[in-house]
């Protein structure tokens, strides 16, 4: 029973430290680098795609309110699938839109709209109102 209790232990440990090494080394991969640099770098960013209703969706919100987002189209990008799968890990979501405003993850399209016509982007922005309050 002894034994087996140790086997138990010994191959809980391996997985375990398995799963920190995948984790640390995506953490470190050099999409992940990427996306952590443009999101510190610019004040909105927003991971899409170019084709994509939703993407449109949150970026005309940015529009409504006069802001210029730092936009990376990934479908438009040899490393874009590659950099969506680093997002995923970080922000624990592949889809797009992913947005993120003074390096807080604010969420997805319908998060974005929310964030809009509560006034919480606007907040977020330092900004005053939104100009319309419904998309």
């Amino acid at each position: 029973m002894t034994m087996l209790r140790s086997i138990s232990m010994v191959m809980l440990f391996v997985t375990l430290v398995t799963a920190i090494s995948m984790v640390s080394s995506s953490a470190s991969s050099p999409e992940a680098e990427f996306v952590q640099k443009t999101i510190s770098s610019h004040k909105i960013v927003i991971f899409s795609k170019s084709y994509c209703p939703y993407c449109r969706k949150a970026k005309s919100v940015f529009r409504e309110l006069d802001q210029v987002p730092y936009v990376v189209e990934l479908d438009e990008r040899e490393d874009g699938g590659s950099i969506q799968s680093a997002l995923g890990e970080i922000v624990g979501r592949r889809t797009v839109p992913q947005v993120f405003i003074n390096g807080k993850h604010i969420g997805g399209s319908d998060d974005t709209v929310d964030a809009y016509e509560s006034g919480e982007l606007a907040k977020l922005l330092g900004i005053t109102g939104n100009k319309n309050a419904e998309l």
